[in-house]
């Protein structure tokens, strides 16, 4: 381990246990620099970042959302209303609809505009748009930060202006989902985004009606760019068929091999629908109501069986791909659409992530109906005879009642010396606590470790370990909640596996005593031990205009953000009196809705924990 590394664990140690008695004193070891400095939108995310300190950041809420008044009717511009004045109590900074004729000339004031785009992300979620008669939401944006002094700047991955073509300077649909995931040392990007809704000609139903469909090329798809977003190269899946297909990619080494997931067969139920004239896609009475694209996106969930695999760019920016199989082999006669996904990969070309296993450790001839109830831990990797294998950690498998795959563990990252991490579950408390894995054993010989975290029932999961066996993660903080809307406070942490007496360390204790930055996720950590991180801080709020809001006083009004941070290790580190934190840490329980971090959270994950068929 780097010397350097050794020393700030060791304050760190130093620094928790000072805490847990008089807060004498505090090891200030890392110095936090704000990476969501970014233009025209209100939350940003750390991901992971390179060896030079390039960080992805992830965001939403963007401000200055492209409604197209246009496509919205009378009766939309009333649902808008109501919803306001239903809903106006449970939002921060809005009021009812303030100018109506405003509105519906498409010039609506900032607080009326946050309410057309929060009517639209409600109704696209509802039955009201099984269709795709409404302008879609997607909300987020990829950012890449070159460095310290850097504002986090956007890259545009697959959308386009709502005619379908793009120039500089055109205003984008917003309507993709762009999931960044971070940037390697060679400064390929990487990530996964989908393709804009875009509006169709009107269609003319057998009633006359005249509707506008939204309509998108694809889902899910993985990319790369060598050039800081300026050139896209997409991930094609290996099934395309009636949609697209979808793949990610979550992880990409220095070799020029990513790991994710691919489309790679379709579902039976899916394409006897689409091919079905007889009440499907292709019965003429169907399709004089909608038209067939929209049928098809209609049952585009559960349309494709995905499976992980590892896909290389060569030097001439061409992409090949290959699949990494499942964890199981079922029955012939089984079709369910069992899974797997690779979420990281070391230089070495080992991947990790999970995939679905059955409910028995030892099935050698499953049955076509063979239980299948859990996802677990996996490794990708090769035999002895070069082919690819599907291995579990020898982790005991359970049997779970529940209507969907319970996500028994998983395995977030591994480094170049064979030790992945991520998070799995206490078989004597089913509480979720993060481990870490020893891979160059023997196979039959790994085993997981659960080290000791903050207390018994916290749940904890590591993101990340780099080659110094430092892990990163998030842990719960709090040892009960006030309500089920507001979960448990976490902290991002440090836990070192080289050390002799490892300790996880809550990162906030490594900040000065005054910080007014609360970390409650640590995202990554390479191998110079910069910590890519997701913060709560005070800033100023802005509306949905980007206009700064201000107080009756003329003061800004200030509130509690999420923001990517980057944690930057101050040489020899700076020792304080931190008489005082005890009163900090009750005074950043932050004002942000835990609901909306969660939220935020979800929009940008894409990895699937849906079983379907």
């Amino acid at each position: 381990m780097k010397q350097f590394a050794k020393n700030i664990v060791a304050l760190g140690i130093t620094s928790a246990l000072s805490l847990g008695f008089l807060n004498f004193s505090h090891a200030a070891t890392y110095e936090v620099v704000d990476k969501g400095n970014a233009e025209n939108l209100e939350y940003t995310y750390g991901k992971k970042q390179n060896n030079q300190g390039v960080m992805a950041v992830a965001g939403t809420n963007i401000y200055n959302f492209p409604v197209q008044y246009e496509y919205l009717s009378e009766s939309d511009f009333n649902g808008i209303r109501n919803f306001a004045l239903q809903q106006h109590d449970y939002q921060f900074g809005l009021e009812e609809i303030e100018d109506f004729d405003a509105l519906k000339a498409g010039d609506p004031t900032a607080n009326d505009l946050a309410w057309t785009k929060l009517y639209l992300q409600s109704i696209s979620t509802s039955s009201q748009n099984l269709n795709f008669v409404y302008q879609a939401v997607g909300d987020t944006a990829a950012m890449i930060n070159l460095g310290d002094g850097s504002k986090s700047t956007q890259i545009r991955i697959f959308d386009t202006a709502f005619d379908g073509s793009f120039s500089a300077g055109s205003v984008v649909t917003r309507s993709t989902i762009d999931a960044i995931e971070g940037i390697t040392d060679s400064n390929i990007t990487f990530g996964t985004a989908s393709a804009p809704y875009l509006p169709m000609p009107e269609f003319t139903d057998s009633a006359g009606n005249i509707r506008t469909h939204w309509v998108r090329e694809h889902g899910q798809r993985g990319f790369f760019s060598p050039d800081n977003g300026v050139t896209i190269y997409p991930v094609l899946p290996i099934e395309t068929r009636y949609g697209g297909g979808i793949s990610a990619v979550f992880d990409m080494n220095e070799n020029g091999s990513a790991v994710g997931y691919s489309s790679y067969k379709l579902s039976e139920v899916r394409e006897e629908y689409v091919l079905n004239d007889d009440g499907g896609c292709a019965d003429p009475n169907v399709i004089d109501d909608v038209p067939v694209e929209v049928c098809i996106q209609k049952v585009q969930t559960g349309m494709y069986y995905i499976q992980a695999f590892k896909a290389t760019l060569s030097a001439d920016n061409v992409v090949e791909t290959e699949q990494l199989g499942l964890l199981l082999t079922p029955h012939v006669d089984d079709d369910r659409a069992f899974t797997s996904q690779a979420l990281a990969v070391n230089n070495n070309g080992v991947a990790v992530g999970y995939a679905h296993g059955w409910d028995s450790n030892i099935v050698t001839e499953p049955v076509s109906n063979e239980r299948m109830t859990g996802s677990y831990a996996v490794i990708f990797k090769e035999d002895a005879e070069g082919n690819n294998v599907v291995l579990d950690f020898n982790q005991l498998h359970y049997r779970f009642n529940t209507n969907s795959v319970f996500a028994f563990s998983r395995a977030n990252d591994i480094n170049d010396n064979g030790i992945a991490v991520g998070f799995t579950h206490n078989p004597d408390n089913f509480v979720k606590k993060f481990f870490y894995v020893d891979t160059n054993v023997p196979d039959s010989e790994m085993e997981m470790i659960i080290p000791k975290d903050f207390f018994t029932t916290s749940k904890s999961t590591a993101f990340a370990i780099n080659t110094a066996g430092i892990v990163v993660g998030e842990a719960e903080i709090e040892t009960h909640n006030d309500s089920a809307r507001n979960p448990r406070r976490t902290a991002g942490f440090m836990y070192d596996i080289s050390s002799d007496s490892p300790v996880m360390t809550d990162l906030n204790t490594l900040l000065t005593c005054n910080s007014e930055f609360n970390v409650i996720k640590a995202n990554d950590i390479n191998d110079e031990g910069l910590i890519s991180a997701t913060a709560v801080v005070k800033s100023d709020s802005y509306d949905a205009k980007g206009e700064l809001r201000l107080d009756e006083s003329g003061n800004a009004v200030r509130v509690d953000v999420v923001r990517a941070v980057l944690l930057k290790p101050i040489v020899d580190g700076v020792i304080e009196n931190c008489d005082s934190v005890e009163e900090k840490v009750e005074r950043q329980g932050a004002s942000i809705s835990s609901i909306a971090i969660l939220t935020l959270f979800g929009l940008l994950g894409l990895r699937r924990r849906v079983f379907k068929r």
